[in-house]
């Protein structure tokens, strides 16, 4: 057996698990510079704990709090330079996955000044400044992965670092900050965090360690997917907090696969939520794998508890409603973007351009 297996990130996970363990963040230097979206993790409460847990340890501090969601290649360059002019020691990102992203790209740029070839393949002339994750949505499982994805508008899609290096050093993962998510956002995020944990499992490079990883994340989700339309309770928040995680380490091994691939054109061109693009696309997308391999799918559909795949599908339809339309053009747009990307070589089986349009239409068009 050949077994490579990497997860440097020390957790912790629970209430105040913060300023608990505020002294965490003393080994990694005397000043922060922190980065946020602007509003939420003021709002959610998240923001006020790391800066007093900073202030009980003696650490200072700045802010940025200018990240959009999907943030872009030239924001997070004008975040590091100030990183840089604030002699920022470590860099702390809060929120969902796009703060996360962006502060690992921050911490690259803000210790080497390199063009985007060399952000996105490496390797960096200087250490990347360490990393501190502190996720504010139960979803994307940034905090224990070495990806950063960012807008690229040259390419016109969704590009990832994938570095080693930009492994957070600390995740502190409290489910507190969670309780007010609008519905809809509980819902994309949770979605988000299944996709990794599916695609994980079904990867070309899926290990008997990532699959145990996988299988508990999706046992998990799938008894929270029945409740995701009802009012979500702090127990199961703090669930979806570590299935999300637990996804998060999954890919971090495996990558993800065409389902992403397909995924980002719908929230590049059409503005689509990252977690419902997948979601829009993950039944046909099974239908898809079935053809060659029925009986990964069963155990995918087991580990949900679930009868059959129809039932996931009936769930999702119950969760997003009513599908965005999308026309024949964009079909054939979205499945040639989709094609060339990274990620597709990790489909079993690998998929042709008509295959990918074939998903996207029958998702959108039945």
């Amino acid at each position: 057996m050949i077994l490579k297996f990497f997860m440097p990130t020390k957790v912790f996970l629970g209430k105040d698990c913060i300023i608990d363990n505020a002294a965490q963040m003393k080994a990694l230097g005397k000043k922060a510079f922190i980065v946020t979206g602007k509003s939420s993790a003021k709002a959610n409460g998240s923001l006020t704990c790391v800066q007093a847990a900073l202030q009980a340890s003696g650490i200072a501090y700045s802010v940025f709090d200018r990240i959009l969601s999907n943030p872009s290649i030239e924001l997070v360059r004008e975040a590091a330079k100030i990183a840089r002019e604030e002699k920022a020691d470590f860099i702390i990102g809060i929120g969902g996955g796009s703060p996360m992203d962006a502060a690992k790209a921050i911490a690259v740029l803000a210790a080497n000044e390199v063009d985007d070839t060399v952000l996105f393949l490496g390797p960096y002339p200087y250490p990347v400044l360490p990393i501190v994750a502190v996720p504010t949505t139960a979803g994307t499982g940034s905090e224990v992965t070495q990806y950063s994805i960012l807008t690229d508008d040259r390419q016109q899609t969704k590009s990832s670092i994938a570095n080693e290096a930009i492994f957070p050093q600390i995740a502190f993962l409290d489910a507190s900050y969670t309780q007010n998510l609008p519905p809809h956002v509980t819902i994309n995020t949770a979605i988000d965090a299944l996709s990794h944990a599916v695609e994980g499992y079904l990867s070309a490079k899926a290990t008997s360690v990532s699959s145990m990883l996988a299988s508990e994340s999706m046992t998990i989700l799938g008894k929270c997917l029945k409740v995701l339309d009802e009012k979500v309770d702090f127990a199961a928040r703090e669930q979806l907090l570590y299935a999300s995680m637990l996804a998060g380490m999954v890919i971090a091994h495996t990558g993800t696969t065409a389902l992403h691939s397909m995924g980002y054109s719908l929230t590049y061109f059409r503005d689509i939520d990252h977690g419902r693009a997948n979601g829009l696309l993950m039944y046909e997308y099974l239908e898809f794998i079935a053809v060659q391999d029925g009986s990964i799918i069963d155990k995918i559909v087991n580990l949900l508890n679930m009868e059959n795949l129809g039932e996931l599908k009936n769930c999702l339809d119950k969760l997003f409603k009513d599908k965005e339309s999308i026309t024949k053009s964009e079909i054939q747009q979205f499945s040639a973007k989709a094609i060339q990307a990274k990620n597709i070589i990790n489909t079993i089986p690998l998929p042709s351009q008509e295959d990918l349009a074939g998903i996207i239409e029958r998702s959108f068009c039945r």
